[in-house]
């Protein structure tokens, strides 16, 4: 008991002196109160998973600012000259100077990245966790908002403009005036920062998705790292939205950074986080838009959160439609085509003599090609005739235009296999379980590459339906006997399974030989040689087989020529129709799925062309062969019909 009686009055003593020496001062209890409100609402982070080092997905988490400043590989740079060296190794006291125009290098070159950036950041933030900066930001006259700011630090931005460092925010408006009232209410708003621009919601907008009530989901961009509500593929086409797309779709990998907070006042944020005073650039010195950016304390929406999300704020943002009427055509050659012009832009900023010299040769080549060839007399009719290249061309074409409301309805039947290609993929894919296959993993996977095949052969078999129904009209039109569509297609069809069956051996035998890899160009070099089997079974009755073979002696007198010819179809058939599409995207504000509708109608529309021109080749290689046969000396063309 007595010891016990001696111990009782100590513990009061020390539990008393405790409470005296820690009561908190009212500006540590507001900071208390903001690192309460910044732990009860700091976001959940989905970042696009990555399967393999330098592969595809996000290689790089919100990290620690500290991880990299007293980093012997990174160096300070004054603003006199872009090499001029002022410290190795910049620690957060010497950011904290300001030092406006200065920059941060990093080891790597921005403009011709490759992994660098991935393996060295990797290294740099080895043991220290992903982590977010909040800040609490009031705005003068403003006085009923408070907003709640996250920002994310990324080592690198691997989107098309590409620059060392990025700064990413989110920000939560309370109908309050401090962190303490803000801690008795739910948010009114959020806004997500994407490129220039920003996304908002209301709290409770079914698009925002919260974790255990108070912790909004934050989709990143794979490379762009701008933030979204939706896992999807975002178009863009403004440096608000981003110029190309954002790619923010699952597997996704959910991160909760830890939160540091940056103090409201300003001198308590430069006490705890120096750097927070900096000016210059997070990176390296660059052209226009791959110049590194300047930090969180530079940007309007830190002085001005309110009034700068009221006016560069948007409420949705344009994701790329999974399928559509007639595909993604359109929207995936927008995608591929911003990235890949942006890689050229990149390149030229880098070192523009190679992309000069190779462009300056293709220019000509393509001169000399164009020059080389005959282009008149186009003479459509007496199909069986030499032509040159240029002239084979032309005369499709007048053969076309001549005859539209004959060859239009037989491209059309193009939409359909479109239509039912689409809804087997969207089947075969979207379905939860198809005979016991699960849709997620490496069953997923399975099932996109059966849904590719099962597209394949359907658009492939309507295709060469396309082409042989093409065939035969010409050949009608050249004896005068009357033929329409449907005409055309019966005439056709007597040899379908020929044709399909010569379709499928020829796919085989180009996907095994592609799978090599080694052999691929012996795969391209069969391509050519087989594009002729449509015409050389509907003309001649060869089997399968013997039509692939048929074409392969018809081509290999005239193989530069017929490789010509073909890609040159491929590439209007294929690319036209999805340069219309962007194009529509750019110039207009057309919704996405229309401008996909476009490209799959050009398509349509410029198949019977693309027929009408390997029918004429045909033609030409089949007389060449017979001359050669009959009069070796006999002069490369045949006199023409008609002269236009």
């Amino acid at each position: 008991m007595g010891g016990r009686r001696l111990r009782w009055p100590a513990g009061l003593l020390v539990s008393t002196l405790a409470c005296l020496l820690f009561v908190p001062s009212p500006a540590s209890a507001g900071i208390s109160d903001e690192q309460r409100l910044a732990e009860r609402f700091a976001p959940v982070v989905a970042l696009v998973h990555q399967d393999t080092e330098c592969g595809p997905g996000e290689p790089y988490q919100p990290s620690d600012v500290d991880a990299f400043l007293g980093n012997e590989s990174v160096a300070l740079r004054g603003p006199w000259d872009r090499d001029d060296l002022v410290k190795i190794a910049p620690t957060t006291d010497d950011l904290s100077k300001g030092l406006a125009g200065y920059h941060l290098d990093f080891p790597g070159n921005p403009l011709k990245p490759g992994c660098d950036y991935e393996l060295w950041a990797r290294v740099a933030t080895a043991g220290t966790p992903p982590t977010v900066y909040a800040h609490l930001a009031t705005e003068t006259g403003r006085n009923d908002r408070l907003a709640l700011q996250y920002w994310f630090y990324y080592p690198f931005n691997d989107y098309n403009n590409k620059h060392e460092s990025d700064w990413e925010t989110v920000q939560l408006v309370f109908a309050a005036q401090d962190a303490a009232e803000a801690l008795t209410q739910q948010p009114v708003e959020v806004g997500y920062s994407q490129h220039e621009g920003v996304e908002v919601a209301r709290w409770g907008d079914p698009k925002l998705e919260l974790v255990d009530g108070t912790h909004p989901v934050v989709r990143v961009a794979s490379g762009s790292h701008a933030n979204y509500y939706d896992a999807a593929l975002f178009l863009g086409r403004s440096s608000q939205q981003g110029f190309g797309c954002d790619d923010t779709r699952t597997p996704a990998d959910s991160v909760r950074p830890a939160v540091k907070l940056i103090p409201s006042d300003p001198a308590a944020a430069r006490a705890a986080l120096p750097w927070i005073a900096y000016e210059g650039r997070w990176g390296q010195r660059e052209q226009a838009f791959y110049n590194g950016p300047t930090g969180p304390g530079t940007k309007e929406r830190w002085t001005n959160p309110i009034s700068f999300e009221e006016e560069h704020g948007r409420d949705r943002s344009y994701a790329v439609p999974a399928g559509g009427l007639l595909g993604t055509t359109a929207t995936d050659f927008f995608c591929s085509g911003v990235a890949d012009g942006s890689d050229v832009v990149r390149k030229l900023a880098d070192d523009p003599t190679p992309l000069l010299i190779g462009a300056g040769l293709l220019i000509l080549v393509v001169s000399y090609l164009i020059r080389r060839t005959s282009w008149r007399p186009t003479a459509p009719l007496r199909l069986a005739r030499r032509r040159a290249g240029g002239q084979v061309l032309a005369a499709a074409a007048r053969m076309y235009v001549s005859r539209w409301t004959l060859f239009v309805p037989i491209g059309l039947v193009v939409i359909p296999a479109f239509l039912l290609a689409g809804a087997l993929q969207s089947l075969i894919v979207g379905t939860p379980r198809i005979a016991g296959i699960a849709a997620g993993g490496e069953a997923g996977g399975l099932r996109v590459t059966v849904a590719a095949l099962v597209s394949y052969v359907i658009v492939g078999i309507v295709i060469v339906a396309v082409l042989g129904a093409t065939t035969r009209a010409l050949v009608e039109i050249d004896a005068e006997r009357e033929v329409g569509p449907r005409r055309a297609y019966q005439l056709s069809s007597a040899h379908w399974r020929r044709v399909v069956g010569a379709l499928l051996v020829s796919t085989i035998l180009v996907a095994l030989l592609s799978l090599t890899i080694v052999l691929l160009p012996v795969a391209i070099a069969l391509i050519v040689a087989f594009a002729l089997f449509v015409p050389v079974v509907e003309l001649e009755g060869e089997s399968a087989p013997g039509a692939l073979r048929r074409s392969a002696q018809l081509v290999r007198h005239q193989i530069l020529k017929v490789a010509a010819l073909l890609a040159l179809s491929i590439l209007l058939a294929t690319a036209v129709g999805p340069l219309l599409g962007t194009l529509m995207i750019l110039a207009t504000n057309a919704p996405f799925p229309l401008a996909n509708v476009i490209a799959g109608l050009t398509f349509a529309f410029l198949m019977p062309y693309v027929a009408l021109t390997m029918a004429y080749v045909y033609f030409d290689t089949l007389v060449r062969e017979q001359l050669r046969r009959l009069e070796p000396a006999a002069p490369p063309t045949l006199p023409a019909e008609l002269v236009s």
